[in-house]
């Protein structure tokens, strides 16, 4: 299930930013005293009691302004707007109640989402100073002070408090695949390939799927949904361009909602540095995936082409080295009557739980063939392990002390684990645990 997405609205330099940098614990947006110094979209994802959301930041509504990229911020905001579940309204108790704060008021009155009102800047909590903005209609104002921390606890509070927890029960015998990869490498192509027919309109402009379109099918009675998603540019080609950054939550929320993931490269192309960093947000999300090489029938091909395109990714997606991947054609449907197996073997590897007896033995047989190291003068000694869960197998070791464990170690154990258990196509974590730990 998506996480939630709380959008952060108002005119220029009431806070907004501030704010988000607060909620998120770091500094992503541009902080500064000049009005429309943020342009563009930024998000991140932030948790508070539990519940999970993406927080959305975005440029000042100010439809008076001269700034040339005053368009391009009301666009952005619009599509905040339409695609937030709730939206934080902030105002300056400072300045007090403004004709722009009307204009703000009257574009979320429109909606039918949950619009807080926050008044901001209220560093010694002048609460008289909120009682004005009652005129805008959106109930109680929440007084804060982002740069003092004061009255976020509050604001956290009514921002969760009609979320929803996502459902692990839901559409449980469903496998839902995502495609992503930068744009115009033949997603939708290959999504009308492996539906048959057109469910999604494919042209060869670049960026033409804006928005993450869903398809229900059924394959050998098995129920699946197929996620196409915009391409992922890098961030400095959608600066200025504020539906292409958006098309960019669409897609990280399609990987969050995937249980595998097809990463689609341009196999006429040479893989580019976007092609790896798409790899890695599957990569760091935990999914199960399949490395698509698309357009397989532009390539000028001899009886090594496989081997050499194949050293290529595994220099490219040394992080992954799990990675399977499959070479072929949407236009001619070539090599494309194995993909949905691909796909199945992939979620089993993800899912797969290996007995803890099983597990056990691995570990003593990894052990004796490499012993754990010293570090400070003292040994890790591994008692046992355990599968924690699966979806992806993740498994935590028990030890004497977990500060002596070193990473290259765990990557020995995760290579011996994976020689002797069909882990392909799935990454696999190891966590550590000292001995007492009540975690």
């Amino acid at each position: 299930m998506a996480k939630p997405l709380v959008a952060i609205v108002g005119r220029p330099n009431v806070g907004k930013s501030t704010f988000f940098n607060k909620i998120c614990g770091q500094r992503l947006s541009i902080v500064d005293d000049t009005p429309g110094v943020t342009r563009d979209r930024i998000y991140a994802d932030a948790e508070w009691c539990g519940y999970n959301f993406r927080l959305i930041d975005t440029g000042g509504i100010d439809e008076k302004s001269d700034d040339v990229f005053q368009g391009n911020i009301r666009e952005q905001v619009d599509i905040a707007i339409d695609l937030a579940d709730v939206i934080v309204f902030i105002v300056d108790g400072q300045d007090g109640l403004t004709q722009t704060d009307h204009e703000v008021g009257n574009i979320l009155r429109r909606t039918n989402k949950k619009v807080i009102l926050v008044v901001n800047k209220l560093d010694n909590f002048e609460v008289e100073n909120t009682y004005e903005f009652y005129e805008l209609g959106f109930g109680e104002p929440f007084p804060i002070s982002c740069e003092q921390a004061k009255g976020l606890g509050e604001v956290l509070d009514e921002i969760v408090k009609d979320l929803k927890k996502s459902d692990a029960s839901e559409d449980e015998d469903t496998i839902k695949i995502a495609l992503v990869g930068r744009p115009n490498v033949g997603k939708s192509s290959l999504t009308n390939r492996i539906l048959g027919f057109d469910r999604v309109v494919v042209s060869p402009v670049a960026g033409t799927t804006r928005d993450a379109i869903e398809t229900d099918f059924v394959f050998d009675g098995q129920k699946f949904t197929l996620i196409d998603t915009a391409g992922l540019r890098r961030q400095r080609s959608y600066e200025k361009q504020s539906v292409e950054g958006y098309s960019v939550i669409r897609s990280m929320e399609a990987i969050e909602r995937a249980d595998v993931v097809l990463i689609v490269f341009d196999a006429s192309q040479e893989i580019s540095e976007q092609d790896v960093r798409v790899a890695g947000y599957v990569h760091e999300a935990g999914k199960p995936s399949v490395v698509i090489m698309n357009k397989w029938d532009l390539v000028q091909k001899d009886g090594s082409t496989i081997n050499q395109y194949e050293s290529k990714l595994k220099d490219s997606l040394s992080f992954m080295s799990y990675f399977k991947s499959m070479y072929v054609s949407a236009v001619t449907g070539k090599r494309l009557t194995n993909v949905i197996e691909t796909i199945k073997e992939v979620y089993a590897n993800n899912s797969r739980r290996i007995p803890t007896g099983t597990l056990n033995e691995l570990l003593s047989q990894a052990m004796l063939s490499n012993e754990p190291p010293y570090r400070n003068g003292r040994r890790l000694k591994i008692s046992y392990i355990t599968q924690f869960k699966t979806n992806p197998p993740t498994f935590v070791l028990f030890c004497n002390d977990a500060s002596l464990m070193h990473f290259s170690y765990l990557r020995y154990l995760e290579n011996r684990f994976r020689e002797a258990v069909d882990f392909s196509g799935t990454p696999i974590k190891f966590v550590t645990r000292s001995k007492g730990d009540k975690e």
